[in-house]
């Protein structure tokens, strides 16, 4: 979109469906087109993951104070990750005009451990490569930018998929101050997500959305493909990051089994 290159695209969205990792994720219900006819109401047939990193602000700010790029440490305790759930056909018939509503909304896990940034300072790189500059309120040329963390996607115990955290093209400071831009307050607690971490390789991809070319390919889960998850499928994130003393550290990994509609 026109708008990608200038401010971190993302969505506001709701904290009563946030769930621990290990939480069975059930098949959402919603609208979608139907062969013939009026959009049907019924199980989504094309349930996905997401592969994000989710951040979790400890120290709130003042009601009409946008918090700068720089003051991005102040504020946020830690990171955890997140598997934000989608269900793409849902998602695809709501989103225009309008945007992400119930594809989106029925389910986000997140990890039972958040690794405080005290713990990664190893971890922090410059800034992407860009080739438009951001606007002054966004600019961080001069501070540390991207995280080096090594994501691994597993699904039904098979790897599908490491993205790397490090080539996001916006930062998370980024994001923290473009949320807050209009004068719209912190609270401790308040968690945002980085949108799905994909690398620029297709085995680095962080969605079946992209591993299967939107439903059009499968992937290979030993004697099993999928293009999009089923019922029973277990689909587990981790990552890993630089010590502060040495070698890597293991970040708290999301799990969620699928299961079934509810009746």
């Amino acid at each position: 979109p026109a708008n990608w290159k200038h401010l971190p695209v993302g969505y506001h969205g709701r904290a009563g469906t946030v769930v621990v990792s290990g939480t069975p994720i059930g098949r959402p219900r919603g609208q979608f087109p139907s062969a013939a006819g009026p959009p049907e109401y019924a199980p989504t047939r094309r349930l996905d993951f997401e592969a994000e990193v989710g951040f979790v602000v400890g120290a709130g700010s003042e009601p009409g104070a946008p918090v700068p790029v720089a003051d991005f440490a102040e504020h946020v305790f830690g990171l955890t990750l997140l598997n934000d759930w989608s269900a793409r056909d849902i998602q695809a018939f709501e989103t225009v005009p309008l945007g992400p509503h119930q594809g989106k909304s029925f389910a986000t896990s997140v990890a039972a451990w958040i690794t405080p940034l005290d713990a990664l300072e190893r971890a922090w790189r410059p800034p992407p490569q860009r080739d438009v500059e951001p606007p002054r309120h966004l600019d961080d040329r001069d501070l540390p930018g991207g995280l080096d963390l090594e994501l691994t996607v597993s699904v039904n115990g098979v790897v599908v998929s490491r993205p790397p955290f490090d080539t996001m093209y916006w930062t998370p400071a980024q994001m923290l101050a473009h949320l807050t831009a209009n004068g719209a307050p912190l609270r401790s607690g308040d968690l945002f997500g980085s949108g799905t971490v994909s690398g620029p390789d297709a085995y680095q991809f962080g969605s079946l959305l992209e591993l299967a070319w939107g439903g059009t390919r499968a992937i290979r889960l030993g004697s099993q493909t999928r293009s999009w998850l089923e019922d029973g499928d277990e689909v587990v994130i981790t990552a890993a990051a630089p010590g502060n003393a040495g070698g890597w550290i293991e970040l708290g990994e999301v799990r969620g089994r699928i299961v079934p509609t509810r009746r």
